[in-house]
């Protein structure tokens, strides 16, 4: 393992939600320690971490103080800010690197990115204005989607066009941010391939699984999912292609629509992945280990899928189902240790082992 970190060095995390919780629980399993960057106080990733700084992504003395005291930097989102990287860069390295964040920051730059790369992505266009806005509904038509360029997840920042009577009601929705409208993809399934990349080059991809939304949030996730086998093969090469045109390092997860055409990439996530959840009981390593092993420089590991999973996300009230869920078989419970519920915040997740 040359370069590679020893155990007792210390990986600090960017953000301090059930992600880097789970990092940090992953990290530990292999002699290391975290330290969490965290803006928030008493975040999930704190229960479990040996150290969390809580400070803002524009307090430079803190970052510097920060990446000072890690050997290596990761993060559980990507919506951090260039000057926030530029600080910590100065002294410690980040992986995956900031080419992975420049590209899915922006949806622009992202659908801009995979169409360049010869895969099929839905059609899009840059919106400035309203009147540019009406242009690209001439030219891609409707129903639509209209999206802000930036700081959109979990279905935030979206307005849909069933019709050309929608446009102002979606613009008025932007708040004169920078957006971008994709066309509609008629697609029979949603999956997403969790990939991994070593700074060596080496690439590992776990099976993908087919991903059922509700309100715009991830509901369940189901592996195998139900494709041909060329199918998948084509889905994992899809993955590995991106993982080596970004010189990846670390876990990324792709989003793909199954169409008769073929495969559609509809966004990447430059991190651990809620769709990767089902590896923590379908595989040797999970996503989150594997991620720790990738920016740690250690080889990766086997990530083959030994049983078909079940993942179902925990939102809000579904609190309230804990003790019942607790009794099924083959069900493991994966609690974030959020101290307040909210309608559509993700408190956990259920893997259910089915075969």
């Amino acid at each position: 393992m040359t370069d590679a970190l020893p155990t007792g060095a210390t990986i600090g995390i960017l953000g301090g939600g059930q992600l880097g919780r789970m990092l940090s629980v992953a990290a530990s399993r292999l002699g290391f320690k975290t330290h969490i960057f965290e803006p928030g106080a008493e975040p999930p990733a704190g229960h479990v971490a040996d150290r969390v700084t809580t400070a803002t992504y524009h307090d430079h003395v803190a970052l510097t103080a920060f990446a000072g005291n890690v050997d290596v930097v990761t993060y559980e989102f990507e919506n951090i800010p260039t000057s926030a990287l530029d600080t910590i860069e100065k002294t410690t390295p980040i992986r995956p690197g900031r080419e992975a964040l420049r590209v899915s920051q922006d949806r622009l730059v992202e659908k801009t990115f995979l169409r360049d790369l010869g895969l099929n992505v839905a059609p899009f266009a840059d919106v400035t204005s309203l009147d540019v806005l009406l242009l690209a509904v001439q030219e891609i038509g409707t129903p639509a989607i209209l999206k802000t360029r930036r700081f959109g997840y979990d279905g935030k920042g979206q307005a849909r066009l069933k019709t050309d009577d929608d446009v102002d009601a979606a613009w008025a929705e932007m708040a004169d941010q920078a957006a971008i409208l994709e066309g509609f993809v008629d697609f029979s399934l949603e999956i997403s391939v969790i990939a991994a990349r070593s700074p060596q080059g080496d690439v590992a991809c776990y099976d993908p699984g087919e991903n059922v939304h509700r309100d715009g949030i991830l509901h369940t996730t189901t592996v195998p999912a139900r494709l041909s086998a060329a199918m998948r093969t084509d889905a994992i090469l899809i993955a590995a292609k991106i993982l080596n045109a970004l010189d990846y390092v670390g876990v990324l997860g792709v989003e793909l629509f199954v169409t008769q055409e073929g495969l559609i990439v509809n966004e990447i996530a430059p991190r651990v992945h809620n769709s990767g959840h089902w590896t923590q009981n379908g595989c040797t390593v999970d996503q989150f280990e594997q991620h720790i092993r990738a920016v740690a420089g250690w080889p990766l590991g086997n990530g083959a899928r030994h049983s078909d999973v079940t993942m179902e996300n925990l939102i809000g009230a579904d609190m309230d189902r804990v003790s019942d869920l607790a009794k099924e078989v083959n069900c493991a419970m994966h609690l974030y240790g959020k101290s307040e519920t909210k309608p559509g915040r993700k408190m956990g997740h259920v893997n259910r082992v089915t075969a």
